[in-house]
């Protein structure tokens, strides 16, 4: 059960968390082209604000498996996992607080002809850093202090 248990939560942080990640960080490269005038640029736009939606609600499941993987192997309260508990938290309310809310700003300052110029500099820096948090809990995944892995530390 823990082999299964691991690999739906390998599998639903690959299909699920790895698109979100990439829709949030290229949506304010086509933003700006949006604003350019691109109608390439603002389908795309409206693709990435959906995958980022959509793939936000499905990520949910990854933590949901990563705790259950957590108590069947009984690691629930290392500081490794603690650690990417929380970063998650962090990724979590950045996609929720920030990044979500500020691609439909986008979508609707250029369907209402404003400027999204101010929205799109803190989405960029925002987009950055949901994506370093990521990177940093597939480390800690993959490092995990104490494994028994058997892999050097």
């Amino acid at each position: 059960m823990k082999a299964f248990l691991l690999s739906i939560h390998v599998l639903a942080s690959i299909i699920f968390i790895g698109p979100v990640t990439v829709a949030t960080s290229l949506f304010p490269r086509y933003a700006r082209a949006a604003v350019d005038g691109s109608d390439r640029a603002r389908g795309v736009l409206d693709l990435l604000h959906r995958i980022s939606r959509s793939y936000a609600v499905l990520g949910v499941s990854v933590p949901v498996f990563g705790i259950a993987v957590g108590a069947a192997l009984g690691v629930l309260l290392q500081s490794w996992l603690v650690v990417s508990m929380a970063l998650t938290a962090v990724a979590a309310g950045l996609l929720a607080l920030v990044l979500l809310p500020g691609q439909a700003a986008v979508v609707d300052l250029l369907d209402g002809g404003g400027d999204p110029s101010p929205v799109l500099a803190r989405m960029s820096m925002v987009a950055g850093l949901f994506a370093l948090t990521w990177a940093v809990v597939v480390v800690l995944m993959i490092i995990r202090p104490g494994s028994t892995t058997g892999v050097a530390h």
